[in-house]
C-alpha cells in the first residue's frame, strides 16, 4: 500500500474486464500490465477498477453482486501468467475461441477459463509451499471453497435451498463434506492462490509505474453468497425460511417513482446483543483489510448507508414501503480505524445526502465524490460545479460506471436545450461545435481544486453511449463493455498527459519517460 494520495492527482475509471485481451476479457495479466504502462505515459497518478469478486450469471455478472466479498474472480486470471507458470503449454494457448474486441460473452469466456483452469490445476503442485501457506493464512478460504464445491454438487441452487443441516451449517455435516468434496476444495482453493499470486505481480507493476490502485467496496453482499452463508446470525433473516426479512434499496425520488428494490439482506446493526455487534465489527474488520491488502485507496459504495439506510419488507415488490434506521455511524470506522490504522478511502456521497452524511463523512476526513454530469442543471448553487466547491478534498469525475458516457449524455434527446447550452457556456466554447465536449469537461474537472480527478475510459477516448458500464435500473446487457487495443493511441497519452501537466496533476518525480516494453506482449 503506498502513502496517502497527493494533494493533486488525476487517474481513469476502467474495469479489469474492459481492457484489450485475445481471451475474451481483460485479465490482472499482461492485460492490466500494459494498462499501467499506458496510465504512466499519460500523466496519470491512478487507476480506478470495480468490485474484483466472483460474478453470478443470476445477477447478469453484475461486480456489485459477487457471490464473496473477499475471493478474486476466477475470470480475471491471466492464461499468459499461468503458461509463464509452467502450468499450461503453448498449444493451450493457440486456435482461441473467436471473441469480440467490444464485448464480454461471459458465458463463453467462463466455459474457456474454466477448461484452461482445469488444465492448470492438473498440472499444479499441490504441495507447494506457498500454496500450502496460502491456505493456512487465508482466513475466508476454508468457507468459500466449500461453498463452491457445494454449488457445484446442488447445480448452482441457493444456498438456502440445501439440504437444511448444510444450509443451517451443522458441524458434523460440514465435517463430513470437506471429506468428501476434498478434490474440488482444493481446486477451488487454487483458483484463489493464482488469483492473488497473479494480483502480487500487478502490485509491484503499478509501484514500479507510480500508479495507484482504486478499488471498490460495496456496502452490502448479495444473498445466495459464502458471506451470508457463513455469517448468517449478523443479517436480517428468518432463522427458519432463511429468507431476509427486510432488504436494501433506496426510496422513490426525481429519478424513480417507485424507488429502487436492490434485494440484498441487511445487516443487524439494530440489535441490541452485543455478541452481533461484535461479529458485525469484526466482519467488517476483515472486509477492509483484505481490500487494502489489494489497493491503496478505496471507494465505499453507497456510504450514506452508514449513517441511514432504507429497510423495505422482503415482501415488498417496490421500495415504496420502508423505512430509514440508523446506520452504525462514527463507532465503526473508529474500531475500524483502531485496529488497521489510518486508510485512504473515498465516499460515494451521490443521491439524496442528508446534513447527517456530510457531518459522518466530514468528520471521517473522507472525500466526497463531485460529478460533473449533475452540475449543469439551472441551479448557480449546484455543489457539483466546480466553482462552487469549497474544500479541495473531493474526487470529481465527470461520469461514473453508472452514468451515460459524456458524449452520449450530451448528445441525448433527454438533455433540454437549455441544458446543453448553459453547459458550452460554463466550458466556455464559444461555438456550437459538439464532438469535444469529454475534453471540455475533464478540462474543467482538471482545472478545479479537486485534490483528484477519475475519468471512465470512455470519456478519455470521447465513445458514445453504445459504450456504457452499466443503465441503473435495468437487468440485462450490462458490464460487458470492451476497449479495443487500437484506441490507446500515442495521440492520446500525449493530450491527456499535457492536460494533467498543465493543471499541476503529474507528480514531480514522474518524468517524462519511454516505457521499456520488451518483457509485456503489445496488447495496448
Amino acid at each position: 500500500m503506498q502513502p496517502p494520495f497527493p494533494q493533486r492527482g488525476s487517474g481513469i475509471l476502467a474495469h479489469i474486464t474492459s481492457l484489450p485481451s485475445p481471451y475474451g476479457i481483460g485479465d490482472i495479466g499482461f492485460s492490466s500490465h500494459a494498462f499501467l504502462e499506458f496510465l504512466a505515459r499519460a500523466g496519470q497518478s491512478a487507476w480506478q477498477f470495480l468490485p474484483t469478486g466472483p460474478g453470478s450469471p443470476v445477477f447478469d455478472n453484475s461486480p456489485y453482486m459477487s457471490i464473496s466479498a473477499f475471493a478474486g474472480s476466477p475470470l480475471l486470471i491471466s492464461p499468459d501468467l499461468l503458461f509463464e507458470e509452467g502450468l499450461l503449454p503453448e498449444s493451450s494457448l493457440t486456435n482461441l475461441p473467436v471473441f469480440s474486441e467490444y464485448s464480454v460473452d461471459f458465458p463463453k469466456v467462463a466455459a474457456f477459463k474454466k477448461k484452461l483452469l482445469y488444465e492448470a490445476f492438473a498440472n499444479f503442485p499441490q504441495d507447494l509451499p506457498q500454496f500450502i501457506d496460502f491456505k493456512k493464512t487465508t482466513p475466508w478460504l476454508d468457507d468459500y471453497t466449500l461453498f463452491m464445491a457445494l454449488k457445484e454438487a446442488f447445480h448452482d441452487q441457493g444456498w438456502f435451498d440445501w439440504p437444511a443441516e448444510i444450509a443451517t451449517r451443522k458441524a458434523s455435516a460440514l465435517s463430513s463434506l470437506r471429506i468428501n468434496h476434498h478434490e474440488r476444495i482444493e481446486y477451488y482453493a487454487f483458483e484463489q492462490f493464482e488469483f492473488f499470486r497473479q494480483w502480487q505481480i500487478l502490485q509491484a507493476k503499478a509501484g514500479k509505474e507510480e500508479i495507484r490502485l482504486i478499488g471498490d467496496i460495496p456496502i452490502y453482499v448479495g444473498w445466495d453468497s459464502v458471506d451470508v452463508w457463513a455469517n448468517q446470525d449478523i443479517f436480517t433473516l428468518d432463522p427458519k425460511s432463511l429468507r431476509p426479512t427486510h432488504v436494501a434499496g433506496v426510496p422513490p425520488d426525481y429519478f424513480s417513482k417507485t424507488g429502487q428494490r436492490w434485494g440484498n439482506p441487511l445487516y443487524r446493526w439494530p440489535d441490541q446483543d452485543q455478541d452481533i455487534q461484535s461479529k458485525l465489527t469484526d466482519w467488517w474488520i476483515a472486509r477492509f483489510k483484505a481490500i487494502f491488502q489489494m489497493v491503496d485507496t478505496a471507494r465505499i459504495d453507497h456510504f450514506r448507508g452508514f449513517e441511514g439506510y432504507w429497510a423495505i419488507p422482503e415482501e415488498e415488490e417496490t421500495a415504496i414501503e420502508g423505512e430509514w434506521l440508523k446506520g452504525p455511524g462514527k463507532p465503526l470506522f473508529d474500531q475500524i480505524f483502531n485496529a488497521l490504522g489510518p486508510l485512504d478511502i473515498i465516499a460515494e456521497d451521490l443521491g439524496v445526502i442528508t446534513p447527517e452524511v456530510t457531518a459522518l463523512r466530514t468528520s471521517l476526513g473522507f472525500p466526497g465524490m463531485k460529478v460533473l454530469q449533475f452540475a449543469f442543471d439551472d441551479n448557480p448553487d449546484n455543489p457539483f460545479l466546480p466553482h462552487n466547491f469549497t474544500s479541495p478534498n473531493c474526487v470529481v469525475y465527470t461520469g461514473t460506471h453508472d452514468n451515460d458516457t459524456t458524449v452520449g449524455w450530451f448528445l441525448s434527446d433527454h438533455l433540454p436545450p437549455a441544458q446543453r447550452q448553459r453547459i458550452l457556456r460554463i466550458a466556455n466554447r464559444k461555438n456550437d461545435n459538439q464532438s469535444a465536449i469529454h475534453q471540455d469537461l475533464i478540462y474543467l474537472a482538471l482545472a478545479s481544486i479537486g485534490r483528484l480527478t477519475i475519468f471512465p475510459l470512455q470519456d478519455i477516448l470521447g465513445f458514445g453511449n453504445d459504450c456504457k458500464m452499466n443503465s441503473p435500473g435495468t437487468k440485462e446487457g450490462n458490464w460487458t463493455w470492451r476497449c479495443a487495443s487500437r484506441f490507446f493511441t500515442d495521440t492520446i497519452s500525449s493530450w491527456l498527459r499535457d492536460e494533467t501537466t498543465l493543471f499541476g496533476r503529474v507528480p514531480q518525480n514522474k518524468p517524462h519517460i519511454d516505457i521499456d516494453h520488451s518483457n509485456i506482449p503489445n496488447i495496448l
